[in-house]
């Protein structure tokens, strides 16, 4: 049962993970066809960064917790990037710099989904598989 228990977890949190992501996106976007001013944008898009890495450090330490190691050495890297970009202070988006960076941005957020996209099918899987045993 506490299998089934951890993979909803993962499955939730990963999944907030891709929705802050998706919004981080969509203000990029709003941002590129200038729906939105540089402020409003990068203090949206700076408001749900902490967020997204404390949702992903708790997601580790779950998968720490339950040992399913695959899983936590797929989810490892995001971390550890997350924490690099905290420690060095390139987290937060700059007002004054965000139209040069828009597109290196965009980029990173897609990769960031891309591979969260992959950690979520895996993550579905293994919820579906624990609940199949479940009731085996």
């Amino acid at each position: 049962m506490e299998m089934l228990w951890t993979w909803l977890l993962s499955f939730f949190f990963i999944l907030a993970l891709l929705c802050i992501l998706g919004y981080q996106l969509v203000c990029l976007v709003d941002l590129e066809f200038d729906y939105i001013n540089p402020y409003d944008s990068s203090s949206r898009i700076n408001s749900v960064i902490l967020p997204e890495f404390i949702i992903q450090g708790v997601l580790c330490l779950i998968l720490l917790i339950a040992r399913h190691w695959f899983m936590l050495l797929l989810a490892l890297p995001h971390l550890y990037y997350n924490v690099n970009l905290y420690m060095t202070r390139q987290h937060l988006v700059d007002v004054t710099e965000i139209y040069n960076q828009l597109s290196w941005e965009k980029k990173k957020r897609f990769f960031k989904i891309g591979y969260l996209l992959v950690l979520f099918i895996l993550s579905l899987f293994w919820l579906l598989w624990s609940i199949g045993d479940e009731y085996d």
